[in-house]
């Protein structure tokens, strides 16, 4: 048997073969994280029930007012949304590029609205709903009402994956 040759055990190469071996682990445990997060199931916003019901208007007083407490309130402690039910007047409905109805609650006293977007399942329901209806309508927050000041142009909450809870 031949001796190993002296290049085949520099510290260099060591290092090297070491520094190559951490990094596929590393990319190991990372790509399967992600195929974890990819995964896993995702929240059925319809079937869960409402954890907190707001007003329309006080949902948007709540962020136009103090952005941080209203976060502390209508977010978890992960920072995903709590499922709300948001009730208030419909002041129209819209369709978004997607072909997906929208719904914008607003009334005379408020100065920005809660816009409620719905998925393909629900959105059949939305279809029937005229302004100056009331509803309750299901979902979660994904932006607040803020106020944008170089705009001086108030910027409509955001509900997603609503569904009708009460017309």
């Amino acid at each position: 048997m031949k001796p190993p040759l002296a290049s085949d055990h520099t510290p260099v190469r060591t290092w090297l073969r070491r520094v190559i071996v951490a990094a596929l682990v590393l990319i190991g445990i990372g790509g399967s994280y992600a195929y974890y997060l990819y995964s896993r199931p995702h929240r059925d916003v319809v079937a869960t029930a409402a954890e907190e019901a707001v007003d329309a208007a006080d949902l948007v007083n709540a962020f136009l007012t103090d952005e941080a407490g209203a976060n502390a309130r209508y977010l978890d402690a992960e920072g995903e949304s709590k499922v709300l039910a948001v009730s208030g007047t419909v002041a129209r409905v819209e369709t978004d590029l997607n072909g997906q109805p929208v719904v914008l609650l607003l009334n005379d006293a408020m100065k920005a609205g809660v816009r409620c977007t719905f998925d393909p399942a629900t959105a059949a329901d939305a279809t029937g709903l005229v302004a100056g209806q009331q509803v309750t309508l299901k979902g979660v927050i994904r932006a607040g009402a803020a106020y944008d000041a170089d705009l001086e142009f108030y910027e409509h909450a955001v509900l997603e994956k609503c569904s009708i809870v009460q017309l």
